[in-house]
């Protein structure tokens, strides 16, 4: 058992009174004992897995004799703190979350739930409690974790959100950090693809950070799920994120990463998503631009190269039971869009790039006037070929 540290003043004298049951009693479904018991000093995340691995289910664990939590492993300071129980203003705070979770009806599946998901289940450090908002459905077992940089370019951005479009228009719930960038492109992606997508916080499940996506966590809410391991109330402090990356590896089938510098956090999910046997796949991208060196290297580390939704399809098709496999459809075929254009609109798509340009300098590579081009740019954008950013700014999609 992991010897996590305990309060040591007046051990001496809660051993002595090992034998009171100071405990409530509660339902072993409820979810009281699981609160009390993470409440309790010195008892993390792994230790409550090891203790539901040997007593099945905490209020067994709360009920438990010190000689038995001894016996079973326990060292001594961690037996005699559960005996002890969670303190008094502890046990405070677990009665005002549980009245709070009612009344904002929020829904709490523990590890030992049956509709608890399963993919996550597997991975070497599950959360014993997932905090949910909005709905998760048996659809979500395909699912495919899109991540990449909060300072993501403009390009970035607009890949990250075609790119998750198509993979919902698959059958495949996005899932993503609710970040400012390619997180929150590839939630916005999803739902214009008409699918499914979850957020994974880094803080409560009452709290929404960053705070100007209030709007885009509704629209995820009514059309997926948003997710928290921590307590209500939770801060979005640095440390949680890194941790809050393994859920969003650990609910999917790969990881998408569209952009990242050297040290970006989406390498941090990347390489969880290797250790837990997930599928990583990169966008590759600029040399000179620090926002693909991250995306860059992984491809050097053996990532798989995408440059489409339906490279990522193709390759986990394989690896999927046949009732997935049936669920899963081929992203739309891209056409040849060159096919379909006029002369000046091959000209200024051709022009284009997936940088963004403005309309003088299309109209000097293309020689064309400034009225030509502003007028093939708007047949374009209307068959959403390019698009306009802010200035006046074109890029192709």
């Amino acid at each position: 058992m992991p010897k996590e540290r305990t309060e040591e003043a007046g051990s001496s004298l809660l051993e002595e009174r090992c034998d009171e049951r100071a405990i409530p009693l509660y339902p072993p479904d409820s979810l009281g004992p699981w609160l009390r018991l993470r409440a309790i000093e010195g008892v993390g995340d792994s230790t409550i897995l090891s203790l539901i691995q040997v007593w099945k289910n905490p209020d067994a664990v709360l009920r438990a004799s010190l000689d038995e939590l001894i016996h079973e492993g326990c060292n001594r300071r961690l037996a005699v703190a559960i005996r002890r129980g969670p303190t008094a203003e502890a046990s405070r705070r677990i009665d005002r979350e549980l009245a709070s979770l009612e009344r904002m009806s929020v829904e709490v599946r523990t590890i030992l739930n049956p509709s608890y998901p399963a993919r996550l289940r597997t991975i070497p450090d599950p959360p014993p409690l997932l905090y949910i908002t909005g709905t998760l459905t048996d659809q979500d077992d395909l699912a495919i974790a899109v991540v990449g940089a909060r300072r993501a370019t403009a390009a970035g951005r607009v890949l990250t959100e075609e790119l998750a479009m198509s993979l919902a228009e698959s059958g495949m719930t996005v899932v993503s950090g609710l970040a400012r960038g390619a997180d929150a492109a590839a939630h916005r992606g999803a739902l214009a693809g008409g699918g499914r997508t979850i957020a994974v916080l880094g803080c409560g499940i009452d709290r929404t950070y960053p705070v100007e996506h209030g709007r885009l966590r509704r629209d995820i809410e009514a059309r997926g799920a948003v997710l928290s391991e921590l307590p209500l109330g939770t801060t979005p402090d640095s440390h949680n994120f890194p941790r809050r990356n393994r859920i969003i590896s650990g609910l999917s089938l790969g990881v998408v990463v569209t952009e990242a510098a050297i040290d970006s956090g989406s390498l941090i999910t990347a390489r969880l998503a290797a250790d837990q046997g997930r599928e990583v796949f990169a966008v590759p991208g600029f040399v000179k631009e620090e926002t693909s060196r991250g995306t860059n290297a992984l491809i050097k580390e053996g990532a798989t190269l995408v440059e489409r939704a339906q490279d990522v399809v193709e390759s986990l098709m394989p690896q999927l039971d046949p009732s997935l496999r049936a669920r899963l459809q081929q992203p739309r075929a891209e056409q040849t869009a060159r096919d379909n254009f006029g002369i000046q609109e091959r000209l200024v798509y051709d022009a284009l790039s997936y940088e963004p340009k403005t309309v003088d300098q299309v109209a000097d590579e293309t020689r064309a006037s400034v009225s030509t081009v502003m007028a093939a740019l708007l047949s374009l954008e209307l068959r959403r070929y390019v698009r306009q950013l802010s200035g006046q700014r074109y890029l192709r999609t």
